[in-house]
């Protein structure tokens, strides 16, 4: 079924072409692009609201997460739409407002193109978001059951589903669907267990 996809902030967007078409942007004392990204033949597509986990047991009333910015799939722009992104692009809110970030290439990339190809596939309606664990090193392509919802705001609800990108942390299979109150539980573990992990013996 097609995916409901936010639109982004205009202004984000905004910011993101414009870096694409200067040769000059770096992007918060990043290098003005990763190896390979050609940046002038190339177009953003499929915005989405990058969420990060913040908290696995927040107080009553507050969220688990917090929208840390949109990340841009960016393709060829002489390629269809649909095509393999070849790269992607980050907007962040800054006290100016939305501000580009920096462009990325790499496994996560390729992931989340397949990781939306998977959830278009699926018999239900669905607002694909981003998912950032950062204590696991995991990012997620978070399927949001209310199709109308501010891509902004809201928390991970128990019958969501969230895909894991590739790489995924030991354990937990990439690219296989879990539903938020399956996975979560588990990631919490993982996250409470991994100082002791790093503690030497």
């Amino acid at each position: 079924m097609p995916l409901h996809v936010p639109p982004a902030p205009p202004a984000a967007s905004r910011s993101v072409l414009a870096a694409l078409r200067s040769p000059t942007a770096s992007g918060l004392g990043r290098p003005p692009a990763a190896p390979g990204i050609l940046r002038h033949s190339l177009e953003p597509e499929l915005p989405l609201p990058l969420h990060e986990m913040t908290d696995f047991s927040p107080p009553e009333g507050s969220s688990l997460t917090r929208l840390a910015g949109w990340r841009f799939l960016l393709r060829e722009r002489e390629a269809p739409a649909g095509s393999a992104a070849v790269g992607a692009a980050e907007a962040v809110l800054t006290a100016d407002g939305w501000a580009f970030a920096y462009f990325c290439e790499g496994p996560y990339v390729t992931s989340t193109r397949r990781a939306l190809e998977q959830a278009e596939s699926l018999p239900e309606a669905f607002q694909p978001r981003l998912l950032s664990v950062p204590q696991l090193y995991m990012l997620t392509l978070w399927l949001h059951r209310d199709t109308g919802a501010d891509a902004a705001d809201g928390t991970p609800q128990p019958s969501d589903l969230l895909i894991p990108l590739a790489p995924a942390p030991p354990g937990i299979a990439a690219h296989s669907p879990h539903r938020v109150d399956a996975l979560l539980p588990l990631l919490n573990r993982r996250v409470m267990t991994a100082p002791l992990l790093r503690t030497p013996v």
